[in-house]
């Protein structure tokens, strides 16, 4: 049975997780949240997860990480199926909806600030590039040649499209947030129409993208995005190995932001030597290649060949979990009531 908006909240500020599939993920999820409980001991964590996970967590004693705990249904056990649906999952009176592979790196409290004028938003930039869930490569040409883009936003009677990186989501009205989840499940049934291309086309994909969608429908509704990249605020960074200091439990962690957005587009680049070799011949022209070295709040492993760090650090939190068990601190079974909703 989905979560009704309408219940007593479970607290007025809290975060938001999902997880199903291989039990791997919810390694990933709790690592998430370990990272998170070194710098907000107070908000409440719900979990979204499937009847499988959940039982883990009862098996391994790990149900006090999370204050509530609710069943996720088979038709939203997906990328799509839930951040199309988030709405159903407003346990809180303001949510943060989070990716599993994000790690927590600063007190997060002037984020929640600076989030709480809007209903709903999305971090991102405000103009998406070619890439933007369309064709990757030197596919994207022919995108760029026919002018794809552009027919996509006027046959849907958009005037932009901003770049969406669903790894954060702020949701705290409920009418505002079913608006827009309903109608990125329209634009998303349309993708024919459009020239975005499946996600799952992509090496080392199975699942498809909710985020052109998403960017669709705020754009309809004009309802604005939460910008990604804000320096020493931005709210998550991209974890790029040759681009971000930290020690190996992610306690400290510094990444180096160019403060010219096109130069720090070339942290996509799989090759090194090749972005490298960018940013120096960018240093030709003036205040191309600054840059700062920044703590965000929240170091995300998004892209597919920088995961490994993230994945030693998920197994490394569950073996001392399987070998110690919960510490106190991280139990919060006795400072906020947990829940089964």
């Amino acid at each position: 049975m989905l979560h009704s908006y309408k219940k007593d909240k479970a607290g007025k500020e809290g975060y938001v997780y999902v997880s199903y599939g291989h039990p791997k993920y919810l390694k990933h999820t709790i690592a998430s949240v370990v990272s998170l409980r070194r710098h907000d001991k107070k908000r409440p964590v719900a979990l979204a997860c499937s009847d499988k996970q959940r039982k883990i967590l009862e098996e391994k004693g790990l149900k006090g990480l999370f204050d509530v705990i609710h069943p996720l249904p088979e038709e939203h056990a997906s990328i799509v199926g839930f951040k199309h649906n988030v709405h159903h999952y407003l346990f809180f009176e303001k949510n943060i909806f989070l990716d599993s592979d994000i790690v927590w790196c600063k007190n997060p409290d002037s984020l929640w600030k600076s989030l709480s004028p809007f209903d709903f938003t999305i971090t991102g930039n405000l103009i998406s590039d070619s890439f933007f869930g369309a064709a990757k490569g030197v596919g994207v040409l022919k995108d760029v040649f026919f002018g794809r883009r552009r027919k996509t936003l006027k046959k849907f009677g958009l005037t932009y499209l901003s770049r969406v990186q669903s790894g954060i989501i702020y949701a705290a009205d409920y009418e505002q947030t079913k608006k827009i989840c309903l109608l990125a499940g329209e634009m998303l049934s349309r993708k024919d129409e459009t020239h975005f291309r499946s996600r799952k086309m992509e090496q080392g994909r199975t699942e498809e993208s909710c985020e052109w969608s998403l960017a669709m429908a705020m754009s309809k509704l004009n309802n604005p995005i939460y910008p990604w990249l804000q320096g020493h605020n931005s709210p998550q960074l991209d974890y790029i190995d040759d681009l971000t200091e930290h020690d190996e439990d992610f306690q400290y962690v510094r990444c180096k932001y160019f403060s010219h957005d096109f130069v720090y587009s070339f942290r996509g680049l799989k090759s090194s030597g090749i972005r490298n070799t960018l940013i120096k011949m960018a240093g030709l022209f003036p205040g191309m290649n600054d840059y700062l070295m920044v703590t965000p709040y929240c170091l995300h492993f998004g892209w597919y060949h920088q995961k490994t760090p993230f994945y030693t650090f998920a197994e490394k939190v569950w073996y001392k979990f399987e070998s110690e068990g919960v510490p106190e601190r991280l139990n919060y079974t006795d400072e906020v009531a947990s829940n089964e909703a």
